[in-house]
């Protein structure tokens, strides 16, 4: 089924602001088609995997449908565990964010009865509960469904297997007889066939089918990391393997644009594509890509179809795609023309039951390694700064410097010092990687649902690999720390910066901005003074003009830049 933009759907502007705010930008199959049918008051029958999408496609419409100046349940979603059930609440509570007046409330087992009758007697219109705690309700006289205009089951296969059935039948029989009915289920056995032709009302049957099969050339590799650490982890990668071209998938357009600053800061050569890029924009963008004028693509889904790229050396799934058919469809720009390529997959809490349920649905072939120590990154990038050393030795591609040689050692320096300074002197100082918190120690091994030639993490490989000095970037990671007071200096020259604290602008963001765009070491930069509203930053004299040229409209937390030399007004300013 083709996909279709949200603001085909007939949805009312308040629920196409959140969605847009969400950064989604294309409904998903299952959306596209379920929402227009509930909009219309069909009942609807709905097969598809966990992780297609399923909350919004029933969670719009039913926002659209419910009455804000009723203070009574209009809408009840059953679901099978209180982790669904508050994963599903907190979804509810963002598509209904410009919506004013509506409420949606989770109620399951182990949560304090006192808070729940509360939240039910303020007049909520949505709930979203277990159909035990869902029932208890019921018969407390706490829960009143009389008003009810939709009833979902949410995994309803699920609910059954864990025994609900006679709560569920329960539940149906005493809703109203008027109301729309939705049955969400991955299978549809016997037993669930017979509650929709029992309950519902000539229900249409909507069933996606998995598209995804497995890129045979795309070694595919997941890591359980912290969400506060998904950067940190991203950039051990690259560096351990010294990736030079591939795309970085994220799910929303806020997040490209938050990666794509973090990664500049950093020093990588980054770029990015999202639905709010004009096609002239795209065009330039895309060019500069594939003539490789930088190295790393950040991208929606929406944005980086139909991309026409070779070559790709990686694929990174920074956030997990919404279903199998965009995770194929995502690896599937690696590992082209019979060449291999790598696709690497980041999942956090939950995540990694959706991911369980996207191998199942499509057979994927994906394993899961742990995240590269700091050790490893290490080695890796004397291995690389070693062969580096090596081939021009062997090649003889340098000039003497014979005079310099013997001068340092008729001053009594060892051969071994003076090389080893030489080294301390290209590679600069160690950098200072953020730590990765262990994912929780729940499993000592890989789950049954991963591929069963599950390999333990690599170690650090004998080839190339990202030194910090592969690219006349600079320093890629570590934290900037600058003296005070700026204008104090010989030999350098302020500049004037249009942000600061009230941007959240801290010196590691200019630093490494000022690095990363001009490929120049972070070390030209000196002292930096940080205002409300600007900053004053100290450069060398010799860069100052490049670097004001470089940094004009190059954006730092969503601010374009517009740098000039600091005039003495604005020195003094506080």
């Amino acid at each position: 089924m083709e996909k279709r933009r949200f603001a085909e759907l007939g949805l009312s502007p308040e629920l196409l602001k959140a969605v847009d705010k969400m950064g989604f930008e294309e409904a998903s199959p299952i959306q596209t088609a379920v929402i227009p049918a509930l909009l219309a008051g069909r009942d609807v029958v709905g097969q598809s995997a966990t992780g297609s999408g399923k909350t919004a496609a029933f969670g719009l419409p039913a926002i659209e449908k419910v009455d804000p100046q009723l203070r009574a349940v209009q809408v009840l979603i059953l679901c099978p565990t209180r982790e669904l059930a508050v994963q599903v609440a907190e979804e509810m509570a963002k598509l209904a964010f410009f919506k004013r007046g509506v409420h949606a409330v989770p109620i399951y087992g182990g949560q304090s009865y006192e808070r729940q009758f509360r939240a039910l007697a303020a007049g909520t219109q949505v709930v979203i509960g277990t159909p035990g705690r869902v029932m208890d309700h019921m018969e407390r006289g706490t829960l009143k469904l009389d008003r009810l205009s939709m009833v979902v089951l949410d995994e309803a296969d699920r609910m059954l297997d864990m025994g609900f059935r006679d709560d569920i039948e329960r539940i149906l029989s005493a809703v109203p007889e008027q109301r729309q009915l939705l049955f969400f289920s991955a299978t549809m056995p016997r037993v669930i066939q017979d509650l929709i032709k029992r309950y519902s009302r000539d229900p249409e049957w909507i069933k996606i089918e998995a598209q995804a099969q497995n890129a045979p050339q795309v070694d595919q590799v997941y890591f359980e990391v912290d969400r506060r650490s998904k950067i940190e982890v991203l950039t051990r990668l690259i560096d351990i393997h010294d990736f030079r071209y591939g795309i970085i998938f994220c799910s929303t357009k806020v997040m490209v644009d938050e990666l794509d600053e973090h990664l500049h800061a950093r020093g990588y050569s980054v770029d990015r594509l999202h639905g709010d890029i004009t096609q002239a924009q795209r065009t330039r963008v895309m060019d500069k890509f594939r003539r490789r004028g930088f190295e790393f693509l950040i991208a929606t889904d929406v944005a980086a179809r139909g991309l026409d790229v070779d070559d790709l050396e990686v694929v990174f799934n920074f956030d997990l795609p919404n279903d199998a058919e965009d995770y194929t469809h995502r690896i599937g720009r690696t590992g082209r023309a019979g060449k291999s390529g790598r696709a690497y997959t980041f999942v956090s809490g939950r995540e990694l039951y959706k991911l369980q349920s996207m191998v199942r649905f499509a057979k994927l072939k994906i394993r899961r390694e742990n995240v590269p120590s700091l050790d490893q990154v290490e080695e890796a990038r004397e291995n690389v700064f070693f062969e580096r050393l090596r081939a021009t030795l062997e090649a003889g591609e340098f000039r003497r410097q014979d005079r310099i040689v013997d001068r340092l050692l008729e001053q009594g320096h060892a051969s071994t010092d003076i090389i080893s300074a030489l080294i301390h002197l290209m590679q600069g100082p160690a950098p200072a990687p953020a730590p990765v918190p262990e994912p929780p120690a729940r499993r000592s091994a890989a789950p049954a649902w991963v591929e069963s030639r599950t390999q333990p993490s690599s170690p650090a490989p004998t080839g190339p690999a990202g030194d910090e000095d592969a690219s006349p970037s600079g320093p890629r990671k570590g934290k900037f720390e600058r003296p005070g007071r700026t204008g104090r200096e010989p030999g350098f020259t302020t500049l004037f910066f249009n942000v600061g604290r009230k941007q959240l602008v801290t010196p590691a963001d200019l630093v490494g901005k000022i690095a990363g765009v001009t490929r120049l070491p972070a070390q030209v930069v000196g002292a930096i003074d940080l205002h409300q509203r600007h900053a004053l930053v100290d450069v060398e004299s010799s860069h100052a003009e490049r670097i004001l040229a470089k940094l004009a409209g190059v954006r730092v937390k969503g601010v374009s830049l517009e740098p000039a030399i600091a005039t003495d007004a604005q020195r003094e300013a506080e």
